[in-house]
């Protein structure tokens, strides 16, 4: 099975999986967080290389209270809970968006993490937290202009040199979305240019090995061309 190196998936319908149960929002998203479990030591187990998972979008701030002081919370109950199974499986934890934003022992637990893993060489398991596309290539380019463009004809500004200055400098070669709904939401628009998009229906509570193995084979059945003809 040829594995993608770099896999980003929008995890959807935690709320949704928590209503159909009879259950709050919140019970979702606690079972959400297994599942990142689940899926990132699969993932690790089969050599993906970086896995990034949209857990808080920039738009996310709009819900109501309470579910934002939940999320806000769930790295550390999710940290606290796997951290020490993460380093026994040697998977690295990175971070993407504007973290600050967050409360202080939220900061804390995620850099806290990644400062624990940052000599692991598994898995890279990237969460991508406050963060949302379009901001990211407003900043990326406003970093551009600082530093490159004062010294550079904007004419030789190439794609390659753009995304040094991305929070995710990596294309991705396979997206996934869970819960059936079929759109990108401000993910990785750059990123995505080239990858392989796979909407699947079930939850991401639900979303399992078996779950990211069947994605893995339908992306292997794609005839990935890059905008070229193959002979």
């Amino acid at each position: 099975m040829n594995v993608p190196k770099t896999i980003a998936i929008i995890m959807d319908g935690n709320g949704r999986w928590a209503k159909a149960k009879g259950l709050p929002r919140t019970a979702g998203h606690k079972q959400g967080a297994d599942t990142i479990r689940t899926v990132a030591l699969h993932a690790n187990r089969i050599g993906v290389e970086k896995l990034i998972l949209y857990a808080f979008s920039t738009e996310n701030w709009k819900r109501p209270e309470d579910e934002v002081s939940f999320l806000c919370k769930l790295p550390g109950l999710f940290f606290n809970r796997y951290i020490k199974e993460l380093m026994e499986n040697n998977i690295r934890v990175t971070f993407v968006g504007e973290l600050e934003r967050f409360p202080e022992d939220t900061q804390k637990v995620i850099r806290k993490a990644v400062s624990m893993t940052e000599k692991n060489t598994g898995l890279e398991l990237c969460i991508a937290i406050n963060y949302g596309s379009r901001r990211e290539l407003v900043l990326g380019i406003r970093q551009y202009a600082e530093e490159v463009a004062a010294h550079q004809r904007a004419n030789d500004l190439v794609p390659e040199q753009l995304a040094d200055y991305l929070m995710v400098p990596e294309e991705i070669d396979l997206l996934i979305r869970t819960s059936g709904e079929m759109r990108i939401s401000n993910f990785l628009l750059w990123q995505i240019a080239y990858a392989e998009l796979i909407f699947t229906p079930v939850a991401w509570p639900d979303f399992d090995e078996e779950q990211l193995d069947r994605c893995i084979k339908e992306f292997n059945q794609r005839d990935r061309r890059f905008g070229g003809i193959k002979s």
